[in-house]
């Protein structure tokens, strides 16, 4: 069973600020922000919501297949897809783009500011879903939003599954698109703080949305662990605590690569949602996004 995971192939420029952003920005002069934080440490590393999803389920030995696009500087971004063996049939070059870019810094409370520069992403829509009996579960993770749109649509033609995963990208859509996606969608998925704005913008809380689902809605909470709402009613997944805070980048979705592998496999949602949490603190231990290692027969017994 292989899984479609539409979204984002980017470079990630990720760096540590040894301080606190609520100390260094004033609240009553945002009008005029102009700050600068010292990053003593950087590292460039493999990322985008699509190969992070991707590197997290292949670890799970599950089948990944990112639908996403890379630009011209993106030769060594398909030979690290290879060298992974992860499925890349679905992986499109454009020749006058650069690959998406995200430069992300932390803080030591694990807040985090990003600039992200689309690239090839905005092209991502000229790649279609269609149907495969070979694919048996989809994920619309953060894309282009004429992709997000058109592979939705595509999905549901198809009649693959899919979990709808906004993340950054759900303020570019208004109530109304929302709603569309959430009655496409078998699934959805969010933080907290995304969860509050998607029931804002639609005007439903959780407990609606779970009810207008197949599947049911998940919300991540970090170290609170994860909501799992199904017909209404919610279970509360505790947290798996993490041996080590490093870099809380990719952690939502190692979390998403563990929630397809469940699904994969036909588990309940809340045993996916306590597989995502592990793999949520394993992440969180290790620098970058696709750079920790899994040990299957513990994690799995």
């Amino acid at each position: 069973m292989a899984s479609v995971i539409c979204g984002s192939l980017a470079f990630d420029t990720i760096m540590s600020f040894e301080g606190k952003f609520a100390q260094q920005i004033l609240p009553e002069q945002l009008h005029i922000l102009n700050v600068s934080f010292f990053v003593p440490s950087l590292l460039l590393d493999f990322g985008g919501c699509a190969d992070n999803i991707a590197y997290s389920l292949k670890r799970l030995c599950g089948h990944p297949m990112p639908m996403a696009s890379l630009g011209q500087d993106g030769a060594d971004y398909l030979k690290r897809l290879g060298s992974l063996g992860i499925d890349t049939q679905y992986v499109t070059t454009v020749s006058d783009m650069f690959t998406a870019q995200a430069m992300i810094v932390t803080d030591m409370d694990n807040n985090q500011i990003t600039a992200f520069h689309p690239g090839a992403m905005v092209m991502a829509h000229q790649t279609a879903v269609t149907a495969n009996p070979d694919i048996k579960l989809g994920i619309i993770s953060p894309d282009g939003r004429d992709a997000m749109l058109a592979h939705a649509d595509q999905f549901q033609a198809a009649d693959i599954p899919f979990v709808f995963d906004p993340g950054q990208q759900l303020p570019m859509f208004d109530g109304p698109a929302l709603a569309k996606f959430i009655g496409q969608a078998t699934w959805v998925t969010v933080n907290d703080y995304e969860g509050k704005m998607l029931s804002d913008r639609t005007g439903w809380s959780s407990a609606q949305i779970s009810k207008k689902l197949k599947g049911g809605l998940i919300v991540t909470l970090g170290d609170q662990g994860s909501e799992v709402w199904i017909d209404g009613e919610l279970t509360t997944v505790p947290p798996v605590k993490a041996h080590a805070v490093v870099d809380p980048t990719g952690c939502g979705d190692a979390y998403r690569g563990a929630l397809l592998f469940g699904l994969e496999k036909g588990w309940s949602l809340v045993r996916c949602a306590q597989l995502g949490n592990k793999l949520g603190a394993i992440k969180i231990a290790s620098k970058g996004p696709q750079n920790y290692t899994l040990d299957l027969p513990s994690l799995l017994a």
